[in-house]
């Protein structure tokens, strides 16, 4: 039976502050339970906890630092597209959420892409396809990466082409409806929303367009770094996107939502993290003193009672701020958009920072291969081996 211990006893046993503890319980890397005799308490599973001791205690050998860098570490690959600083989201200097107080998607590309010309985004072409989602999207970037060229030795203004041909195709796939507007207008459009939901799906495309070394934006680098064209690239990113740790937590932020109304809101957080779950849509290992994406975004829209009673309950169980999750599940309640419109959002905004990644990676001409830390069986020595060995 797992032996659990208080919160005091956590902090002990790990040395750390409050929000790293609820940061490494948000991450599923330590179990959390509501106290038996007390509710308004939690508890944190010793064996978790005594794992991730043992881990902190192997010390910075060259070894260590190298497996840290591919899981939440030091930066494992230069970059100038953007960082995370002080708390705050920076896109090439500049804080990215003051950018997304006015700036499009489009302006947001010509920023990342460092390009000279004016990105567009536009289908001037209607769409034939009657659906659109993820399927549709696996399907738009699959014929232009099976027909596009290498992107090894050609230059960034060409790359930066195949990179507006694909998010072009990716937001049509999305459900972007045709025209020459920007993209978050042809969205609204689409979804019905007036001027002021355009411009609240302007501002969150425009703060999901980075966020450093993300799994979708290394599975993009990855890909670039072995030549692939770029919708190739963007076709990785948006294939790791779909994990439910990832790009899948809006829709799982939504479920949390409807079951803390269910439920109510305590009863539900406690079933979550009793069975092992992180809240979605609270928390981030970036941040753990608020998601700047969600300040930035929540105070442009009126929050629901259900989401602002979950908001609370589950700060006072954990001390979890809501993130840019929590955000996108708030908009879409209040907007009314379609249900998988968070995940929607989240790979178009994405897909101009897997292009900016992906050019960066192409130019440096640097191959992305980790090596593995073998931890199987010893070689054996075959029976033929060993005859030879006899002779």
């Amino acid at each position: 039976m797992s032996e659990w211990l208080t919160r005091e006893e956590a902090l002990t046993r790990l040395n750390v502050r409050p929000q790293t503890l609820y940061a490494y319980v948000s991450r599923g890397r330590i179990g959390m339970r509501p106290d038996e005799m007390d509710p308004r308490r939690s508890q944190y599973r010793a064996d978790d906890i005594a794992a991730l001791a043992t881990r902190r205690a192997r010390g910075r050998s060259p070894q260590a630092i190298a497996e840290s860098a591919i899981a939440w570490g030091e930066p494992a690959i230069t970059t100038a597209i953007s960082t995370v600083l002080h708390g705050r989201l920076v896109y090439r200097g500049q804080d990215a959420a003051a950018l997304a107080a006015t700036a499009t998607l489009e302006q947001t590309a010509g920023l990342l892409w460092t390009s000279s010309a004016a990105v567009s985004f536009a289908s001037l072409t209607p769409s034939i396809a009657r659906q659109s989602g993820a399927s549709t999207a696996f399907a738009r970037l699959s014929a232009l990466a099976a027909e596009g060229r290498p992107s090894l030795g050609r230059r960034p203004a060409m790359l930066q082409q195949d990179g507006a041909a694909a998010t072009s195709a990716l937001a049509t796939a999305l459900g972007a409806i045709f025209g020459s507007e920007p993209v978050h207008e042809r969205l609204a459009r689409a979804w019905s929303v007036d001027a002021a939901g355009a411009d609240l799906i302007r501002k969150a495309l425009v703060l999901l367009a980075d966020h450093e070394l993300n799994a979708s934006t290394f599975a993009a680098r990855v890909a670039a770094s072995t030549g692939a064209p770029i919708a190739a690239c963007l076709l990785a990113g948006l294939a790791t996107l779909t994990g439910p740790r990832h790009g899948g937590a809006g829709a799982a932020a939504i479920a949390l939502v409807e079951d803390a109304e269910r439920l109510g809101p305590d009863e539900a957080i406690a079933r979550w993290l009793a069975h092992d779950r992180p809240l979605p849509g609270f928390g981030h290992q970036l941040y753990p003193e608020g998601d700047p994406r969600a300040e930035a975004l929540l105070p442009d829209f009126e929050i629901d009672d259900g989401l602002l009673h979950l908001r609370d309950a589950v700060f006072a169980a954990t001390g979890l701020h809501p993130n840019v999750d929590f955000a996108l599940a708030a908009l879409t309640r209040s907007l009314r958009l379609p249900a998988d419109a968070p995940f929607r959002l989240f790979a178009l905004g994405r897909s101009v920072g897997w292009t900016a990644h992906a050019i960066e990676q192409v130019t440096s001409n640097r191959p992305i291969r980790p090596r593995a830390r073998y931890d199987g069986p010893a070689e054996r020595v075959t029976s033929a081996s060993s005859a030879d060995d006899c002779d």
